[in-house]
């Protein structure tokens, strides 16, 4: 009899996650629909731009006709989905390269830079915040607190330069831009560097990528740590009024222990949704850090593209930022059941 009720919950869970997935659909659809009209609607000719001014017309409106853009909206947007549903994302129109091979090479470098500027953002965000909650009203308190106005007031480009300028020009212990050195050679198997060359075996060019990668993830890290700081300590603040806290403090437990078992687990749910729409930020956040370290990632590849209106460069990422943003939010929803076993989907 036990059987069935123990896999009452996976069920569940199974249910719920195959629903998700079903409602994404239909929003990663809308999402492309929209991407697709708007960057067209961006003023400028991309095939004049390649040419330049002084093309001949007979020229320009040869190179539409071989790129279908002499085609009416409605069938470009009919041609390109059909070409996405087969994978194919399109081809550049400057660099005439497959974007699916450029995602595939830049798409880690971007992937890699995120993830180290949230582990950055999240120790750094809710150790500030726990601190900042038990030492209420203090110089501590005030000290977290303005590290994070300045973190949302300043701008990551200005961030970068001054970084820049500070760890490697004055300093010289940080390098100022790229993955990599130049005289390093690595294998590219994974496009994710760390991996790569721990498979290599090359310690020393795992330190060296570890090297370039602080500036970028530092900077861009900054996007995320003060909103998770803020409400970090204003949930910790809530949850420490909490009656079963001070029940468990009057028991005469040890304070580590209620902050970390009782006060903390509770406090996490908002924080880790706020985590999960920050993604987007740290998506948005790319484009500027990437261009002021050099870092060849979508970020710097997206603006690239925009500079020269290269659509189906600018429609895929789009619609790439789109589909992780989404799947990102989709496992913040899903972690909520295992944090707190209170929750279940229905």
């Amino acid at each position: 009899m036990s059987l069935p009720a123990a896999r009452d919950p996976i069920l569940k869970m199974t249910t719920y996650i195959i629903r998700r997935i079903l409602v994404v659909i239909p929003v990663i659809i809308g999402v492309s629909f929209l991407s697709f009209f708007f960057v067209h609607m961006i003023p400028g000719d991309p095939v004049t731009t390649m040419l330049g001014v002084r093309a001949r017309p007979q020229d320009i409106v040869q190179y539409k006709a071989q790129m279908g853009l002499d085609q009416p909206i409605y069938v470009q947007y009919i041609r390109y989905i059909e070409q996405l549903l087969k994978g194919n994302w399109g081809t550049s129109i400057f660099t005439r390269v497959p974007v699916a091979k450029d995602i595939s090479y830049r798409l880690p470098a971007t992937i890699e830079a995120i993830f180290f500027a949230l582990i950055i953002g999240i120790v750094f965000g809710i150790g500030m915040g726990i601190l900042a909650a038990l030492k209420r009203n203090t110089l501590i308190d005030t000290g977290a607190s303005l590290v994070a106005l300045t973190g949302v007031s300043m701008p990551i480009f200005w961030l970068a330069l001054i970084l820049i300028y500070l760890f490697a020009v004055n300093l010289k212990v940080l390098p100022p831009g790229s993955r990599l050195d130049a005289e390093l050679n690595i294998k590219y198997v994974t496009g994710f560097y760390t991996i790569d060359s721990l498979l290599m075996g090359r310690l020393d060019i795992f330190w060296n990528v570890i090297k370039h990668m602080i500036l970028p993830s530092f900077v861009l890290s900054t996007t995320v740590m003060p909103g998770i700081m803020r409400l970090t300590r204003a949930s910790m603040l809530e949850v420490m009024q909490k009656d079963y806290i001070r029940t468990a403090r009057a028991k005469g437990l040890r304070m580590g222990k209620v902050i970390m078992k009782h006060t903390l687990r509770n406090a996490l749910l908002p924080v880790i949704t706020v985590i999960g729409l920050e993604i987007s930020g740290l998506l948005g956040g790319a484009i500027l850090t990437e261009n002021a370290f050099s870092w060849t990632g979508m970020g710097q590849w997206f603006y690239n593209a925009i500079t020269v209106r290269d659509y189906p460069i600018i429609q895929a990422a789009i619609l790439l930022n789109a589909i992780i943003f989404i799947f990102m939010t989709m496992l913040i929803d899903i972690s909520y059941a295992f944090i707190d076993p209170r929750i279940r989907y229905q």
